[in-house]
């Protein structure tokens, strides 16, 4: 069985914040994300080298200069950009904490060059790596919030018209209700009353991932969250909509770059979130 690289390193919690859905920290040297989507917004800022990264189609870099910022539903992949790969941080954050209308601007412009900012981010990063310290990273949080709104709201208006809802859309609904379930192809066509070609044509176009891909994602999505939660590999397998453990780590090793069994970090003393692992 294939290992992580040598000096690669992943560490993932959940913190007692609300808005956070998780905190992910990682080295990585040659590891490359396929294209996936998160349900959640990704709050991502690098300390050593940088991420290369496709969004929506377009190529993107991530800087240690910058902060970048993934809306939840769109498509996007990252590799090192260094021979010497990558150090990062990444806050994953819910949905309700920043607002929809700010996902098109994101998508435009997804780095922000704002020192002020990433600092803010660092900070919440060190409260949230301590425990007991929930009350500041709750303040620190709030503020960095209230930035983003402020400097996606001073971009220019998107132009480009919002996606009507259709039978892509209806077919993401079906897969984010059967994700553990599974739904065939033929049921799915059946269901919505579409050609099965151009079902998995038109979800493709409209969200840049085939149906199976963006299943698997919200698969993998599902048992991270188990795994944080403290469920055992095994039993997040099954779970989460896999076959069994080992399809569950083929696929998790591959969006992840790390193992189910190695995902979440060693618990310390004082870490009532980890402790539950």
């Amino acid at each position: 069985m294939a290992t992580r690289p040598a000096g690669s390193h992943v560490s993932a919690w959940r913190p007692a914040v609300a808005g956070v859905a998780e905190v992910f920290h990682a080295h990585f040297l040659d590891h490359a994300y396929p294209r996936h989507v998160h349900e959640v917004w990704t709050l991502l800022i690098v300390d050593d080298g940088a991420v290369r990264y496709d969004l929506d189609r377009h190529r993107h870099g991530a800087l240690r200069t910058s902060v970048t910022l993934l809306p939840p539903y769109v498509p996007h992949d990252g590799r090192a950009a260094t021979v010497d790969g990558f150090r990062k941080r990444v806050l994953y954050l819910d949905t309700s904490v920043l607002d929809a209308e700010l996902v098109g601007r994101a998508v435009d412009q997804p780095g922000i060059v704002d020192p002020q900012l990433r600092d803010r981010i660092h900070l919440l990063h060190r409260a949230l790596d301590a425990p007991g310290d929930e009350f500041e990273a709750e303040g620190r949080l709030a503020f960095i919030l209230d930035r983003l709104h402020t400097r996606l709201r001073r971009r220019a208006p998107v132009t480009r018209a919002p996606a009507a809802p259709g039978l892509a859309v209806r077919l993401r609904e079906l897969l984010d209700a059967r994700t553990v379930e599974g739904v065939t192809l033929g049921e799915a066509a059946a269901l919505l009353h579409a050609h099965p070609t151009h079902l998995v044509r038109t979800f493709t176009a409209a969200h840049g991932v085939p149906p199976h891909s963006y299943l698997t994602g919200r698969r993998v999505e599902v048992a991270r969250r188990l795994l944080l939660a403290g469920q055992r590999p095994a039993e997040v397998a099954v779970a989460a909509g896999f076959f069994d453990q080992a399809h569950l780590t083929r696929h998790f090793r591959r969006y992840l770059g790390v193992s189910p069994a190695r995902f979440p970090r060693t618990p310390r003393s004082g870490d009532a979130a980890a402790a539950r692992r």
